[in-house]
């Protein structure tokens, strides 16, 4: 697993629990930060991708609620919903990452960690609609 792709997986560890324990993901971040739950440290691209999700979610979650169709975000499975944010920040905001390289991410996280159904929903999403209507947006 290259160093990306675990910096991605961090982060989205980081953003769904903070969910789950309702705090806010910048302090949840700053804490592991500062005392590390892990013998490895948290990837500079782990804090990166938590905080640009933060500082653009309301743009990020319009994206996603208007092009997932009949899927509200709250109806989204919690880690669908977050590694979809990951995804959706290096798509709409990251010009570094190559947007197939971000949607390939979002698919191998959806078919590591969440149901059979979500790879193919989540490439849809950020593959087809989201990809292809982003400019529009912004």
């Amino acid at each position: 697993m290259g160093a990306r792709t675990k910096a991605r997986k961090r982060a989205l560890d980081l953003l769904f629990e903070a969910e789950q324990r309702r705090v806010d993901p910048v302090t949840l971040l700053d804490e592991r930060v500062a005392v590390p739950v892990t013998p490895a440290p948290l990837p500079e691209y782990t804090a990166q991708l938590v905080r640009g999700v933060v500082a653009h979610l309301g743009q990020i979650d319009d994206a996603l609620t208007t092009y997932a169709k009949d899927w509200p975000l709250d109806r989204m499975p919690a880690v669908d919903r977050n590694l979809l944010r990951v995804s959706a920040f290096e798509l709409l905001f990251n010009d570094e990452v190559p947007d197939k390289v971000a949607i390939a991410e979002g698919v191998a996280l959806a078919t590591e960690l969440s149901t059979d159904e979500s790879p193919k929903f989540v490439n849809g999403l950020l593959g087809g609609t989201l990809l292809r209507k982003q400019f529009s947006m912004f």
